[in-house]
């Protein structure tokens, strides 16, 4: 009896912090919507994502446990997410259609409580964010089995949007199917990613079984809910949109598989402290040329992450760059570098500083 007791009692002491926690909710919703009056008033930008970066900072900071530091950050990026949308709507384009990985990352970054709306292309995405329609946009640049999302940066050879965050997703595969029996699955759908990454297990358990490459990994889960003899490559949260059960769990050939996201609006990004820049460059093609791209940023120390060529479309044999490096252009140092690198180039184009993913 003692202890059906002891547990009633902790339970009712969790009820009633429970109970605080909503009232201070509600507390800090009446706080956020006098914000918005004054954001109206005077004519600020509704969504300051240097202020998110703070509060997620200071709590942290704060956070003795046994609560996990992670759990926080996801506990009030719902927080703010509803915040937000009691100030004014925020819409974000993501490339659709919903529950394929770019969706998972869109909710991650911008929680659940945003305007999430699917696009049917990348140029689409780029669109919705240069028309006003949407705040921001989400599309995939990178995943590191892979390599770069070719359909990306060449949107960005177009658009004088910026990038304004990172987001990285650990990209995890599951085979699923209507019956959740592997000997059932004749056919397996998925985007031509997904199939590449998966293409060892699909070689040692479904040998000879014809792989068929669709858009998304969701359309993949959307086709095989209505066929029986087939299997789609997606997510677990795919099988959960399209009642679907699981065959396989994680049939990824590598481990540590994430894909990089970048968060796309119509303004740079404000310096955070830990932050990358990204740019597109084209030089003359001359000898020594790879050498004299790179010694502005050696000579001064600074770190470029990555380096990656693109074909010029209007030109044979000629070559667009795509670089990240570490700190934000508003930085002297980097500032200085990227402008003595101009010296060398037919253009230069900044296409964002941001946030490094963490």
């Amino acid at each position: 009896m003692s202890a059906t007791r002891n547990l009633d009692a902790l339970r009712r002491e969790i009820d009633a912090i429970d109970d605080a926690i909503l009232d201070l909710l509600n507390r800090r919703a009446g706080l956020v919507m006098e914000v918005g009056q004054v954001k109206t008033v005077e004519k600020r930008d509704f969504h300051v994502p240097n202020r998110e970066r703070e509060i997620y900072e200071r709590l942290l900071a704060h956070n003795t446990g046994p609560f996990p530091a992670e759990a926080v950050k996801s506990v009030f990026r719902e927080i703010i997410s509803a915040s937000l949308a009691l100030e004014a709507p925020m819409k974000v384009a993501f490339l659709g259609p919903r529950a394929t990985f770019t969706h998972l990352a869109t909710m991650q970054h911008f929680g659940l409580a945003a305007e999430l709306v699917a696009q049917k292309s990348i140029p689409a995405v780029f669109e919705e964010v240069e028309k006003g329609r949407a705040l921001y946009g989400v599309v995939p640049v990178e995943n590191s089995t892979e390599g770069m999302v070719s359909h990306t940066l060449d949107m960005f050879m177009e658009s004088d949007l910026k990038i304004n965050a990172e987001v990285l997703l650990e990209v995890s595969h599951d085979l699923l199917s209507r019956t959740g029996r592997l000997d059932d699955v004749k056919k397996v759908y998925s985007h031509p990613q997904a199939l590449a990454q998966c293409r060892k297990w699909l070689d040692d358990n479904l040998p000879g079984v014809p792989v068929v490459d669709v858009a998304s990994t969701a359309l993949a889960a959307q086709i095989v809910s209505e066929d029986y003899a087939a299997a789609a490559i997606a997510s677990e949260f795919a099988a959960a949109q399209y009642d679907l059960k699981v065959v396989r769990t994680r049939i990824e050939d590598q481990v540590n598989n994430f894909t990089r996201f970048l968060v796309i609006g119509r303004k740079m990004a404000d310096r955070s402290g830990d932050d990358k820049t990204s740019l597109m460059f084209s030089v003359k093609d001359e000898p020594g040329i790879l050498y004299r791209m790179l010694e502005p940023f050696a000579s001064r120390g600074v770190n470029l992450s990555k380096i990656e060529s693109r074909p010029l479309k209007k030109k044979a044999w000629e070559y667009i760059f795509y670089l990240d490096l570490a700190g934000h252009i508003t930085d002297p140092v980097v500032a200085e570098a990227v402008q003595d690198l101009g010296r060398y180039c037919q253009f230069v184009k900044i296409l964002g500083s941001y946030p490094r993913a963490k």
